[in-house]
């Protein structure tokens, strides 16, 4: 089975935005904008990377979040057409998890703008077990031949310049639930969510930009064999080796999908992931590296920290 994994598009959509819009944190967000993120950010790459993935022929595609800059309903409609016109899969191959971009304002978690716009692709094989994050109904299960793939909410509105995420205890106690049902157990999980599970070492930063709840989140998961915690908001590829009481997981990011950078390890692009069929093993981790001058993909391994 092979799962390309994308994340952090940031696409941009302003036409006919109302100046009262931006009368919260958005003008802080728009500001940033204006003075980097305009220029790095690339929607021409999130559609080369859109074909290169079809092109792959790959069962899954997941995307780890902040598919918005601005929780702007122009924005929706445009990630949701690039997945509907580009990417070539049903939702039901496509599984979305947000980022704190996308509940960049309290109105956008309250108004449920992402469960509303990408509904189709959070529907559960496993509904009951949900439970309602303010987002909406979260873990989201998908049971897909050797894997379980499970979708978690860490985002929710902050304070400007804040972009830390929460899982909450309601979440994290619906995870274990997910996790010890019969048709999970025989699979091999896949976790979704879009802030990685490792802080930062600075107790500043952290707060700032890490998962408050982190420390539950791997308590969770401890009596796991194997799996994987996919993630984003780094905008950097990377994987870690996680032991746990009965094996090994692997806490993989993606770069973000848009991003122009001159660190290579950067550069947009997407991972991609094989599940042997028989016996739900691992068997590779790589990642796709687009190169803008020749609009191709280099196949690279993704770089391992300690």
């Amino acid at each position: 089975m092979k799962i390309a994994h994308l994340s952090d598009l940031h696409i941009l959509a302003l036409e006919g935005v109302s100046p009262l819009r931006f009368l919260n944190k958005r003008l802080t967000g728009y500001a940033n904008l204006r003075l980097k993120r305009k220029h790095i950010h690339r929607p021409s790459y999130v559609r080369a990377i859109a074909r290169e993935i079809q092109r792959t022929r790959v069962d899954h595609v997941v995307i780890t979040g902040d598919l918005t800059n601005l929780a702007l309903e122009g924005e929706f409609e445009a990630a949701r057409k690039l997945l509907e016109d580009d990417l070539g899969l049903e939702p039901k191959n496509v599984s979305i998890v947000p980022g704190n971009h996308d509940l960049y304002t309290r109105g956008a978690m309250t108004s449920q703008r992402f469960s509303t716009y990408f509904a189709e692709y959070l529907i559960s094989d496993l509904p009951e077990l949900a439970v309602d994050v303010g987002v909406g109904r979260f873990p989201f299960v998908k049971l897909r031949g050797p894997v379980a793939i499970i979708g978690l909410s860490s985002a929710v509105p902050r304070l400007p310049f804040v972009a830390a995420g929460r899982l909450g205890t309601k979440q994290i106690a619906a995870l274990g639930d997910v996790l010890r049902h019969p048709d999970v157990k025989k699979r091999t999980p896949i976790v979704l969510l879009h802030h990685p599970a490792h802080n930062p070492l600075s107790r500043v930063k952290s707060a700032l930009e890490g998962l408050s709840d982190a420390a539950l989140l791997w308590t969770g998961v401890r009596d796991l064999a194997r799996g994987m915690v996919l993630h984003g908001h780094l905008h950097r590829r990377i994987q870690r080796a996680i032991p746990t009481s009965a094996g090994q997981l692997s806490a993989v990011g993606a770069t973000s999908a848009s991003l122009h950078h001159a660190e290579h390890g950067r550069m947009a692009g997407f991972n991609l992931y094989e599940i042997d069929d028989a016996d739900g093993e691992i068997s590779q981790i790589e990642a796709h590296v687009f190169d803008p001058e020749s609009k191709t993909f280099a196949v690279e391994s993704v770089p391992k920290v300690v």
